[in-house]
């Protein structure tokens, strides 16, 4: 069928002499008068139907990015962005994995003969691969029913580039627990779990990475390199040989002498070639592991379609690259930083235009040019129109489809989102204008003179005249244009005891906080059992039975050191709990009595949305996140209640808050009401003000900034403006609360950051809070289970999704280097952006900063910290804001939600010095623009540093290869956040006992005042002595040992209990008896809680369960259930209740299989309501 777009062309006679030309392989055919969009479309009908691949080349990484955008609307599953690799001549520890994962994948599907359209710069073309063979080589498919030695698999995959990590986390990872094997192959959206029998693949099945469990069966499964470097062991030996040649010949040149960096380079890089280790350092010897000098080209069939995007813009950045290439390699070999063959790691702008002449080319400019280059076979000169611009003046483009529709032209209209078309058709519709809107359109409707609105993003429309077709864009329309939506990612949640580690610190509900030392096997009673081993102050040491794990929580404090242990026995941790619980007491009782009194304030009702509403809504640029149009919905629901709206709103900077207010500003002043926005400081309150007034460009309200940036004369101004009514909108700082600032019919206050305000400040926000409409943002996450506490006494939304067009920034571990930070410095400032350069230590700022003025001269530089006056602080952040300097030189003070897109490198010095969340938030601050971002954690190579600080490093390396650190990150935020939102006074509580058992005691409390019973649970003690415990043949791993014997701990049912044991034999394989029997436990005392069963005795031929008393189950069910077991089952009332069970023998397992049976039909009873008294 053929596609909407294309049919109008095929009538097009100039257009099919077009693609006869290019389908008959004319070797150079050029096409003159597009424009970018109009480029897009023409190859796209071309090429359909997509019979051949196509390497469209551009002069730049943000054109191709642009490209591809468009080629997407009309291949959406077939065109792919293949990226430059950055080729770091430094000792690099670790690299982010997403650049790498986007090239393999484009690789692996060339050589698997899929066809598809690559985009790519000409910089992404020009650097070396390894050669197609040893690729295709290295890519497998495994099979059900295959015989693969598990262990030769293993060995082929460290080889490959994996890594062999205990529990698969991320791409390019892989685990081997028994006979299964886990591996998450990087071209591939999904991991695999491949189990055997002996060495036959019994089983293929993908798994969720979050929940570790396997979700689907599959038959097959293809596994590609997760490196680009293949270590083959001919590459090795050859690559050894060579370096060692080149050294020993580059030091013979120098009398014998080398520089010392590059003597410890030469070492490390052999060292690794030795050991068969990979390392991102080795990538700058790529000419010495594959001499063959293999490119992208040598991947593409014979058939394959170049097309040269302005082929003067590529001569002009060919030719500049290789110099730039040249110049940069020539300062690195006098410094003596590398080997002289190190230079050919790509090929130069001559090699290429040999390459492109092997293929059919398309030349494709807007103007003509000549082309020294290419021997041009044909060309076409193609009349095209671009589209004007209509800015929401829908009166105006009806005008236009009116005039296109009497000329006989087929109209395509594109609009980013399914309410925009309707809304479209509907308007056209009113004036006389038929048009269809088709989420999946066919040909029917494309015949002259017909008007089509669909779904779909380009960058621009065009008109051809020849073939009677115009199609425009939403760009066009709205004046901006929907992004793309890409699919979020997920990510594994904290699980708190799957992260516990030896030397954690833990608190025990009863006896306060120890120190875990691992897990330990003991024989009691001839049986043997697991014990978590916690020492305590002094010599003190607890020895806690893994089925008392609900008991434990891991001690997560507030950032402030090392907690101090608690005393065996002492009465000072039952003082500590006791002194939270009525500080909880305390907050709680404030919260539901600020909660009830705003409930019963009658607010102003707002109406519900206009059609102006809708329109405002629509030409939003952005696809908005599931929860961020929850959180609208939420903010929205609650204006047009009665109630004075009082909501937080949390998530992360650029996750979209501002939007969600922005749209709440909206419908208050659609009802004629003022709006005030807060911001904390005076850069913060510019940046609101600059997105307001671009959202509101095309409707009549008068927005202003109040801040110290304002004369006194303007001040004086707007706050007379304000009294009147003159001005709709304003935002601005603490100014906003001054005295003599007076609203004439303020509606809804937005407070941006309320923590980072004064206590001055905060009291009066809090007396305006009292009869307008509050919504107060935060950039902190709060945890969720803080969240849930809070539901019924605070009113909180969160947006947790990140925006989804946000490009993954590269990120490196990497020794500092002054050559690598010039390089990384000058790179952004070439292309326009800026630099943000993070050092933590004021006093000697200075000296850094003349240190990176005497490596960069070139850079106009800037420093801030938080010692400077707020005023100066202020000043300078404005200036580098306005891009009046392109590095600030800075403290981490950067971590706390300024937004500057133009900032896309981030360079952290001594970064083993800051934390995990410090760090993850410090790399959010760039790469906010969809152009590609780099952050270089940088560390002193020499320094001994301290055994904290190593293994912050290395999981700083884990976290850039693999994201895998990630989770650790947002907890660590997330209790700072929780911290914010309960105040100083909680903040030092959670540090007392705990963040996990704080949370607790609140829920307790909260629910306790929501008049919601709280009955204290039984705890069961079973003496039944069979083998219970988790061996180390079954799960090696201590982290999922802890992991599971929580999870058991956790049953609470006859679901639970299935999951877990569906979970185990999934991950692990069959259980042994030791673990069934432990999950029976678990599972008994499970339904001997509900029946307030207090100890389980097994005593010779019988089993005795003691109850706690007999308020669980009714006399009418007692008898029952006796009767039900006449021979087997008795009940003595006195001294304590107790059921009684014969067993025909004297086993164990007898006694567990019966106590289990007999506590299923009790639990049956008491269930059935027709059965109570």
């Amino acid at each position: 069928m053929t596609p909407v777009w294309l049919e109008p062309m095929a009538r097009w006679a100039d257009f099919r002499r077009l693609k006869d030309a290019v389908h008959k392989n004319t070797r150079s055919v050029e096409i003159i008068g597009l424009s970018q969009s109009q480029k897009c479309h023409m190859l796209a009908c071309m090429l359909y139907p997509l019979k051949r691949s196509c390497l469209y080349i551009t002069s730049s990484h943000a054109e191709a990015r642009r490209v591809q955008e468009d080629l997407l609307f009309f291949y959406p599953d077939n065109v792919v962005l293949f990226p430059e690799r950055e080729v770091l001549l430094y000792n690099v520890a670790a690299r982010s994995t997403e650049i790498t994962e986007q090239r393999l994948r484009v690789l692996e599907n060339l050589l698997l003969k899929r066809n598809m359209i690559v985009v790519a710069s000409i910089e992404a073309v020009f650097m070396l691969q390894s050669s197609p063979q040893i690729f295709r080589n290295n890519i497998f498919s495994i099979s059900v029913g295959d015989i693969v030695p598990l262990m030769q698999l293993a060995e082929k995959l460290v080889q490959m580039g994996y890594e062999r990590v205990s529990s698969v986390e991320g791409k390019g990872q892989f685990s081997v627990r028994g006979g299964i094997l886990d591996v998450f192959p990087l071209t591939s959206d999904n991991p695999y779990r491949i189990e055997f029998f002996d060495d036959e693949v019994d089983s293929i099945r993908v798994f969720d990475v979050s929940s570790q469990r396997s979700v689907k069966n599959e038959r097959e499964a293809t596994i590609s390199p997760a490196r680009e470097l293949i270590l083959t062991v001919e590459a090795v030996n050859r690559a050894r040989d060579r370096i060692n040649e080149s050294y020993a010949k580059y030091t013979e040149e120098r009398g014998g002498k080398s520089p010392r960096p590059l003597q410890e380079k030469v070492e490390s890089v052999l060292e690794k070639l030795d050991e068969g280790i990979y390392d991102s350092s080795l990538e700058g010897f790529f000419s010495f592991l594959y001499p063959e000098r293999s490119t992208l080209f040598d991947y593409l069939d014979e058939s394959a379609l170049i097309v040269l995007d302005e082929p003067a813009r590529l001569r002009e950045r060919g030719t500049g690259y290789g110099v730039e290439l040249q110049e940069h390699f020539k300062e690195l070999l006098e410094k003596g930083e590398v080997l002289p063959e190190q230079l050919y790691n790509a090929i130069d702008y001559h090699d290429f235009l040999i390459k492109v002449s092997e293929h059919t080319h398309l030349l494709m400019q807007a103007l003509p040019t000549s082309h020294p280059d290419f021997r041009v076979s044909q060309s076409f000169n193609i009349a095209a129109r671009s589209i004007p611009a209509y800015h929401g003046k829908l009166q105006l483009l009806a005008e236009d489809v009116g005039h296109w529709r009497k000329k006989g032209y087929s109209v395509l209209l594109l609009t980013g989102s399914k309410s925009r078309g309707e809304g479209l058709v509907s308007f056209l519709g009113d004036h006389g204008l038929e048009a269809v809107y088709k989420e999946q359109p066919d040909n029917e409707y494309m015949a002259p003179g017909r008007v089509m609105v669909m779904p779909g993003l380009l960058s621009g429309g065009f008109e051809y005249p020849g073939a009677g077709f115009a199609l425009v864009s939403d760009r066009e329309i709205y004046g901006s244009q929907k992004r793309r939506s890409r699919p979020a990612k997920k990510g594994r949640r904290f699980e708190s005891f799957a992260d516990l580690h030896i030397g954690d610190y833990v608190v025990h509900e009863n006896h306060g906080i120890g120190k875990y030392l691992g897990i330990k096997t003991l024989v009691v009673d001839g049986q043997k059992r697991d014990y978590l081993d916690i020492k305590y102050a002094g010599t003190d040491r607890l020895y806690v039975p893994v089925d008392q794990l609900h008991l434990i929580q891991p001690y997560i404090g507030m950032g402030e050191g090392v907690p101090k242990l608690s005393k065996l026995g002492g009465a000072e941790w039952q003082r500590t709990k006791n002194r939270v619980r009525q500080s909880i007491q305390k907050l709680a009782i404030d919260l539901v009595k600020l909660y009830a009194v705003r409930q019963a304030i009658e607010g102003y009702r707002f109406s519900p949305d206009t059609e102006w509403q809708k329109q405002f809504e629509d030409i939003f640029p952005y696809q908005e996140t599931p929860d961020q149009l929850q959180a609208i919905e939420e903010v929205k629901r609650d204006m047009e209640s009665s109630k004075v709206m009082d909501r937080l709103l949390c998530g992360d900077v650029g996750y979209g808050k501002t939007e969600v207010a922005i749209r709440a500003a909206f419908k208050a002043v659609m009802d004629g009401k003022q709006v005030a926005v807060l911001a904390p400081t005076t850069i913060l309150a510019q940046q609101h003000y600059n997105t307001f007034v671009e959202r509101f460009e095309n409707f009549p309200f008068t927005i202003q900034v109040l801040s110290r940036f304002k004369t006194p004369a303007e001040q004086r101004e707007i706050i007379k403006a304000l009294k009147t009514g003159g001005i709709d909108i304003i935002i601005g700082t603490h100014r906003l609360l001054g005295k003599d600032v007076k609203f004439k019919d303020l509606g809804l206050l937005v407070v941006d950051e309320e923590q980072r305000f004064g206590v001055s400040h905060k009291e009066l926000i809090k007396d305006i809070k009292k009869n307008v409409d509050v919504l107060t943002l935060t950039a902190t996450p709060i945890p969720r289970t803080l969240h849930m506490s809070l539901i019924g006494i605070r009113d909180i939304s969160i947006i947790d999704t990140p925006p989804e067009d946000r490009y993954p920034v590269q990120t490196y571990v990497v020794e500092y280097n002054e050559s690598l930070i010039r390089d990384a410095i000058l790179r952004e400032i070439q292309r326009g952006g800026q630099v943000y350069f993070v050092y933590n230590r004021v006093k000697s700022m200075d000296f850094m900063v003349q240190h990176i003025r005497r490596l960069v001269p070139e850079a106009r530089i800037a420093m801030a910290h938080g010692q400077m006056s707020e005023n100066l602080l202020e000043s300078i952040m404005m200036d580098f804001y306005d891009h009046k300097y392109d590095v600030l030189v800075c403290s981490s003070i950067i971590e706390n939600g300024l937004d500057i897109p133009n900032v896309n490198t981030l360079i952290v010095y001594n970064a083993d010095r800051f934390g995990l969340s410090q760090l993850y938030q410090l790399r959010g601050r760039v790469g906010r623009s969809n152009r590609l971002a780099y952050a270089y954690f940088t560390y002193q190579k020499d320094k001994i540093i301290s055994e904290q600080a190593e293994k912050r490093l290395q999981t700083i390396k884990q976290f850039t290869e693999f994201g895998s650190g990630f989770k650790i990150a947002m907890r660590d935020l997330e209790i700072r956040g929780a911290g914010n939102i309960l105040g100083a006074e909680q903040h030092g509580h959670m540090t007392a006992v705990g963040y996990e058992l704080y949370c607790k005691l609140l829920e307790n409390t909260i629910r306790t005042m929501k008049g919601e019973e709280l009955v204290q649970p039984v705890e069961t003690v079973i003496n039944i002595k069979v083998d219970a415990h988790i061996d180390r043949d079954y799960i090696a791993e201590e982290s999922h040992k802890m992991e599971f014997y929580k999870k058991i701990a956790a049953i609470n049912g006859l679901e639970d209990r299935s999951d877990i044991e569906d979970e185990l034999v999934d991950r692990f394989g069959d259980m042994p008896a030791s673990v069934e029997n432990l999950i029976d436990i678990a599972y008994i005392k499970a339904l001997a809680r509900r029946i307030r069963i207090t100890e389980i005795s097994h005593q010779g031929r019988e089993v005795r369960m003691r109850l706690a008393d007999d308020k669980a189950i009714s006399s009418k069910q007692l008898m029952l259930v006796l009767n039900e077991n006449l021979n087997r089952l008795s009940y003595v009332s006195s001294p304590f209740p107790t059921f009684i069970i014969k067993l025909g023998d004297f086993l164990p397992d007898t006694a567990l299989k019966a106590v289990k049976e007999i506590l299923e039909k009790i639990v049956h009873h008491l269930e059935r309501k027709d059965e109570r008294i």
